[in-house]
């Protein structure tokens, strides 16, 4: 399944850039463009909130019309993008997928104004698991999305239309959350790259908390150098957030070409596809694939890593999801998706013991674990070891759900860096994809990595059809 937009060219910052040079369009026909195929494509679940028309073609028109010399001070003049529905902008609302929790914003998160400041077009605002909460994307108050490749298909979550508004070309990024995968899980699904960056990194303030010490920014794109492109221009050090910190003064080592590297693989009585076999030939295939790059897999202990998986869900952390909406559930008992109810009332019954409990298990698990990044530069996993279809969810929604977090649920936790990489097709037509995990502050090594293994896969960009070749022909 392919979206062609009517564009008929990838909507990559470097092939959109490429053809603004040229002057083969401009930002008010791109505008006018994706505007008319979000007519076409109607309520598809993956929109919340898009802006009025009148106000799109009024910031593109504005765009078009600075001098050459303005439109070069701006690294993202013309290019579309969106943003999660949790995530506030000032003068739209902000519902988390929950409509009686709707709120119109009077501030913007920091992170999304550095990119408008850049020049950047925000469409609106997308669908996700309610509160942030889900791996699964489709736990909303809104219409229910699907799989860019599959109707019958989760899309993943929580950051679903966020990932699906790329896949789709309908942006050329988007922002979206990642707590414990919501930045990886829907990019795995939907054939795209996305890039959790270190805690921090991106300023969470004036948003929606999920696990406010654990929540991160995310960034959806077709290609890991899109990602970096927008992480790069989107960070920032932010005084009034406590969790914000700034990058370190030197730049972390890029990963070259053709440089050997170690990679970490969990052993094979480990590693979990939940009965799907095609999944686990795929990341079979990935490893020779990173082997044929220059790496050499070490089989390491995952077990530590689960350890760390079970205390998002079933750890004193579902507390801070209380913090966050708590009282709102309380006065609004019939408001939220039952699923996500359940799982944020849990904190009631959950002591100060326990919390601390949680602290020392983690803080062990971080220091049974920090040798193992001096022996791997990075460690690489299935992003998901199966694919679920609507109908399996609705039925079986909190096991399959954590079925999902197997490989994502501890980044956070442990304080990782790490980037979903697409890794080719099954043979229904679903993506698969691996991430690839490393220290904090590792990202410029990851997107390298990512990148040479995307561009070795020769499968299409998302769902638009086009390819890496696609791209070499608008950039000549």
């Amino acid at each position: 399944m392919s979206t062609q937009t009517s564009l008929k060219i990838p909507l990559t910052l470097s092939s959109l850039k490429k053809s603004y040079q040229q002057e083969k369009i401009t930002p008010v026909e791109v505008i006018q463009s994706l505007l008319t195929d979000l007519e076409q494509r109607g309520d598809d679940g993956i929109w919340i909130y898009t802006l009025p028309k009148q106000t799109l073609i009024k910031r593109a028109a504005s765009l078009t019309q600075m001098s050459a010399s303005q439109r070069s001070q701006l690294p993202l003049w013309g290019i579309p993008f969106s943003i999660k529905d949790c995530i506030d902008v000032a003068g739209t609302p902000t519902s988390a997928a929950c409509p009686a929790f709707a709120y119109e914003a009077t501030h913007t998160n920091p992170a999304i104004q550095k990119l408008l400041d850049a020049g950047a077009i925000l469409m609106g605002k997308t669908n996700l698991d309610q509160f942030a909460t889900g791996l699964v994307g489709v736990r909303t108050g809104y219409t229910v999305p699907h799989n860019a490749f599959s109707k019958d298909h989760i899309p993943g979550g929580s950051s679903s239309g966020a990932a699906l508004s790329v896949a789709h070309g309908l942006v050329s990024f988007a922002i979206g959350t990642d707590t414990g995968g919501s930045g990886r899980v829907p990019a795995g699904y939907n054939n795209i790259v996305g890039l959790k960056p270190t805690r921090g990194l991106l300023s969470t303030r004036h948003m929606v908390a999920a696990c406010r010490t654990l929540d991160c920014l995310s960034v959806f794109a077709l290609t890991a150098t899109d990602a970096q492109a927008v992480l790069q221009i989107a960070q920032g050090f932010d005084p009034e957030n406590p969790y914000s910190r700034p990058a370190p003064a030197a730049p972390s080592q890029a990963y070259q070409a053709s440089q050997p590297f170690r990679f970490g693989v969990p052993r094979p009585d480990q590693r979990e596809f939940f009965g799907n076999n095609e999944v686990k030939a795929r990341y079979e295939n990935a490893i020779e694939t990173l082997a044929k790059l220059g790496g050499t897999s070490v089989e390491i202990d995952y077990a530590p890593f689960l350890a760390a998986n079970d205390l998002l869900f079933s750890g004193p952390w579902v507390a801070e999801r209380y913090v966050s909406v708590g009282k709102f559930l309380d006065a609004n008992p019939n408001a939220a998706f039952p699923a996500v109810s359940e799982i944020i009332r849990q904190a009631k019954e959950l002591t100060a013991a326990a919390a601390f409990e949680g602290l020392y298990n983690l803080e062990t698990l971080r220091r049974t674990l920090q040798p193992l990044w001096h022996d791997i530069d990075c460690l690489v996993v299935p992003t998901t070891g199966t694919t679920y279809r609507l109908d399996q969810v609705a039925a079986d929604p909190l096991p399959l759900n954590s079925h999902m977090g197997y490989y994502t649920n501890f980044v956070n936790f442990l304080d990782l860096s790490a980037i979903a990489i697409p890794n080719g097709f099954q043979s229904n037509g679903l993506p698969t994809g691996i991430t690839l995990v490393a220290s904090p502050h590792k990202e410029s090594y990851l997107v390298g990595l990512g990148d040479a293994f995307h561009r070795q896969q020769a499968n299409p960009l998302g769902a638009t059809g086009f390819t890496f070749t696609d791209l070499e022909k608008v950039q000549h």
